[in-house]
């Protein structure tokens, strides 16, 4: 079974076992393919160079939505053109961090600095986005019945939905418990930080 991500010595660390990174591989593996652009084969090499997409349109993928939404819910226009000058970027971004994260679970125990934190943020935040969207997640019920899902000796052979529900839980917990050690991390360097900033005999009256 998993063992959280947790600050230490050694800076952000989880374990997995074999099953669960391998089910994390794949995670990070649909979400870069999701995210990487058609090819266009009259593309301007330029335009590609400085990451400009003329022909960028909104995703007809409801999950590439929200991993790619408007800028604008009620400007169009304007969310088109933000899209063609940013989204290439974007997915670039998104899947390098994907990709980075699946790169830290050659390990069982995967640890992380500060960067390799945030790739994982990142990748997980997006695999849950997806996730979300395939569980059809609009309102707080709806997260309320897929968090019911718990036990995956209740998940039949052909329940896909009960399946997704359990991914869904098992990444939503595991974003969690990064977030939290990226915080513990957070407030010890401050702490370091103010205690490297004091001088001897300070507050000494």
């Amino acid at each position: 079974m998993a063992e959280p991500f947790t600050y230490g010595r050694k800076g952000i660390s989880a374990r997995f076992e074999d099953a669960e990174r391998e089910l994390l591989r794949g995670l990070f593996r649909d979400v870069v393919a999701l995210l990487e652009p058609e090819a266009q084969p009259d593309e301007d090499p330029l335009a590609a160079l400085v990451g400009i997409s003329p022909t960028a349109s909104e995703p007809e993928d409801p999950a590439v939505k929200r991993l790619l939404p408007n800028v604008s819910k009620d400007d169009a226009e304007a969310s088109l053109e933000f899209r063609r000058f940013t989204e290439r970027s974007l997915r670039e971004t998104k899947a390098g961090a994907l990709r980075a994260a699946a790169l830290g679970l050659e390990a069982r125990d995967v640890v992380l600095d500060g960067t390799a934190a945030a790739h994982w943020a990142t990748a997980l935040t997006d695999v849950r986005l997806v996730l979300a969207e395939r569980l059809g997640i609009r309102t707080e019920e709806d997260a309320e019945r897929v968090h019911s899902v718990a036990d995956w000796s209740d998940v039949g052979d052909d329940d896909v939905d009960a399946y997704l529900a359990l991914v869904y839980n098992f990444v939503t917990w595991l974003q969690t418990t990064l977030i939290d050690a990226m915080m513990t991390a957070h407030q010890a360097e401050a702490g370091r930080t103010r205690r490297r900033g004091e001088t001897p005999g300070a507050g000494k009256g």
